[in-house]
């Protein structure tokens, strides 16, 4: 018998939110965007990748010491962002469950509609959201006011280009800040 032509034909493959498919076996562990048939270029995030993809260290920390988590998961992480952005845009993830392929070497695939930078503006705000939202449940308006302010004052856009300068995404060797 002839092999399939298109990857994952087999059902196997990964439907992105534009219709192509593609083989998770393409998808390394030092992708973060993916060049697609249909002439977009899609992010790539894997349940290895840090959530200091994202956001410094000390910011991941104070996620993982105050957000208690109700899964199978040590603490919050990649998993938990990208779960944020599904919530929000279930439309524009794929997401492929590879914990019975040990050939990958990860375990989750989320393949967005945006491309990587987007989807890391996309992640900025939505935990801005979150975090805005815990601080108004806060008994202290000194503290509620002071974090409103600092918001006002906040560009997603220009974070993420600092951020993403700093952690040099243009090689799969950055380092977490």
């Amino acid at each position: 018998m002839a092999d399939t032509p298109v990857p994952g034909a087999d059902g196997d493959g990964l439907e992105l939110p534009c219709g192509e498919t593609v083989d998770p076996h393409e998808i390394d562990l030092g992708m973060r965007e993916y060049t697609c048939s249909c002439g977009d270029v899609h992010a790539v995030v894997t349940d290895v990748h840090p959530p200091s993809r994202f956001f410094p260290e000390s910011l991941v920390a104070v996620l993982e010491e105050t957000i208690d988590t109700d899964d199978e998961f040590e603490s919050f992480g990649t998993p938990h962002l990208l779960g944020i952005v599904l919530e929000e845009f279930p439309e524009k993830v794929s997401v492929h469950d590879a914990s019975d392929d040990g050939a990958v070497g990860y375990t989750l695939l989320w393949m967005t509609d945006f491309d990587a930078r987007r989807l890391h503006e996309i992640v900025v705000e939505l935990v801005v959201e979150l975090m805005e939202h815990a601080v108004s449940h806060a008994d202290d308006d000194a503290a509620i006011t002071e974090f409103e302010s600092q918001m006002l004052e906040f560009d997603v856009g220009e974070f993420v280009d600092q951020y993403r300068r700093q952690r040099e995404f243009e090689s799969e060797h950055d380092q977490p800040l």
